[in-house]
């Protein structure tokens, strides 16, 4: 496991470098001066109301690899935080920052 959780945290801290670039551009769009044009402004309002989800999204998904990290870091990365199983491979490669199996994401 030693080697798998070693591959994830490279993963999970490409992913987190990711996010944090796409969260600054993010950041810096809302500093740029709004459209005097009213039909540019409301486009403008519709765009922002996108970026904001993106970024609100990226944020709990920083949290989720922030997580993820930690469980690499005290040894329990891999193991479902609910049931304690083994989280399946295949899942951990798609989701590597999940901390639950599949059976547990389904129900909680």
């Amino acid at each position: 496991m030693q080697d798998k959780a070693a591959a994830a945290k490279e993963i999970l801290l490409q992913r987190k470098r990711e996010l944090e670039v796409r969260l600054s551009e993010i950041d810096a769009s809302f500093s740029q001066p709004a459209p005097a044009d009213s039909e540019e402004a409301a486009i403008e309002a519709e765009d922002d109301e996108v970026q904001i989800e993106l970024g609100v999204t990226g944020e709990t998904e920083l949290k989720a690899i922030d997580a993820a990290l930690h469980r690499i870091e005290i040894g329990i990365y891999g193991t479902c935080l609910h049931c304690g199983t083994p989280i399946d491979e295949k899942r951990l490669e798609l989701i590597p920052w999940t901390p639950f199996c599949r059976n547990c994401a389904q129900t909680l």
